[in-house]
């Protein structure tokens, strides 16, 4: 039986790897092994980065949202009930939006929940 030679498959795998690693340092990007085992890693990282990436945007909307809150003598937490009760269903993000490029349409929007500034 004749023998079956894979080097053309190889090299193609090898070269599509190596390609994804440019780059990268040293040996993490011109040794097959070193640059697999960087990949993966960075890949993990990757996933974890855009999980990281949403909790961080999220968090930077509600301190964005409490910031014009406190300007007005409101605090967050209650606000943020009043819009729920009242079904007002704008997200966090397109709140600290209309907080940032327009305030008196925010004010509209809490006032519109009902909510009255405690001293």
């Amino acid at each position: 039986m004749s023998r079956i030679k894979r080097g053309v498959v190889t090299q193609k795998r090898h070269r599509r790897l190596l390609k994804q690693t440019k780059g990268f340092y040293g040996q993490r990007k011109n040794v097959f092994r070193r640059a697999s085992e960087t990949l993966l890693r960075a890949w993990a990282f990757a996933y974890k980065g855009r999980k990281l990436k949403k909790r961080d945007m999220r968090a930077l909307f509600i301190a964005r949202i409490s910031a014009a809150l406190r300007s007005q003598g409101l605090r967050y937490g209650e606000v943020m009930h009043s819009l729920s009760t009242a079904e007002v269903s704008l997200n966090r993000k397109m709140l600290s939006q209309i907080a940032i490029h327009d305030p008196a349409v925010f004010a509209q929007v809490i006032s519109f929940a009902g909510v009255t500034a405690t001293a």
